[in-house]
């Protein structure tokens, strides 16, 4: 059975005069929402401006038109951790008070090889001031070397401050940022705001700043210390910051080596894997794949 076509489709010259007319000198460097309509100026109508996308989407031709670089937002550089306080990453995000519209604001840093939570604040405002401080207390704390960190966040004004920007050039501390609006590029980050605020601890909303920062206090002492993470194999982020975990997670060997031994018929494959990555990379290189 011959398939009808439709009554709306553009005949072949139809579709050649679009082509034309927008590789014109008078069109060519207009993309079709500019085209249609000076088309309509002039008493003109060819198709609309959703066939002109599809004509030139077919010819291979839906491309920046301008003489202008179009706009592009390259991937940041892949930063590789194989150790602790190599790679950190921070963010600000809002804590609600009991007042409707107002908001303490909550930075965090975190160790991305680790997890650990290396420093937090908790303040009436969001500024790189604030930010400054911080930075200024744990690299001292941490006893970082100069060129030894990258610190990796998003584009906001607090962190492109130039106070802060000018505190961690005399420390030291290289910088990456993220896409504007690409929130997967500081994905650890991100994920530890929703840690903390879905646990069950989270009260919701704060009273006073003493409040705030007393149980933000309590969340990462008992994150650090007592959580066992499951991007670790289960172990803390405090041991593997400390170096602890090769220790740990071989004990777990031993135990599940002796387990299998002693009862051999509750395992029809290999024993549980304890093996933890030596290396973590943010924002990886995607893999391309040739073709055979």
């Amino acid at each position: 059975m011959i398939a009808k076509l439709p009554k709306n489709k553009l005949t072949a010259c139809e579709r050649q005069e679009i082509l034309q007319l927008a590789n014109s000198v008078q069109f060519c460097d207009l993309s079709p929402c500019q085209i249609v309509p000076r088309l309509a100026d002039a008493g003109k109508y060819i198709a609309s401006e959703s066939s002109f996308y599809r004509v030139l989407r077919a010819a291979n031709q839906l491309t920046h038109r301008g003489r202008s670089q179009s706009r592009q937002q390259r991937k940041p550089k892949s930063l590789t951790a194989s150790g602790p306080n190599q790679v950190w990453c921070w963010d600000i995000s809002y804590l609600p008070t009991s007042v409707r519209g107002v908001f303490f604001y909550l930075y965090f840093v975190i160790d991305i090889y680790s997890r650990k939570i290396v420093g937090f604040k908790v303040a009436h405002e969001e500024s790189a001031t604030q930010a400054t401080g911080l930075f200024n207390s744990l690299i001292a704390t941490e006893n970082i070397a100069p060129h030894s960190l990258y610190l990796h966040s998003d584009n906001g004004a607090p962190m492109k401050g130039s106070v802060l920007l000018s505190t961690l050039q005399q420390l030291g501390v290289m910088r990456s940022y993220s896409r504007p609006a690409v929130s997967n590029d500081n994905p650890y980050i991100e994920s530890m705001f929703k840690t903390t605020k879905y646990c069950p601890q989270y009260p919701g909303y704060f009273k006073t700043l003493e409040q705030a920062q007393q149980w933000t206090q309590e969340f990462v002492t008992r994150y650090n210390e007592t959580h066992k993470h499951s991007a670790l194999k289960f172990i803390t982020p405090q041991q593997r910051h400390c170096g602890q975990s090769f220790e740990i997670l071989e004990q777990r060997k031993k135990v599940y080596a002796s387990a299998k031994q002693r009862w051999p018929e509750r395992w029809s494959r290999h024993c549980r894997n304890w093996d933890l990555d030596e290396v973590v990379v943010l924002n990886p290189e995607r893999e391309v794949k040739l073709a055979a």
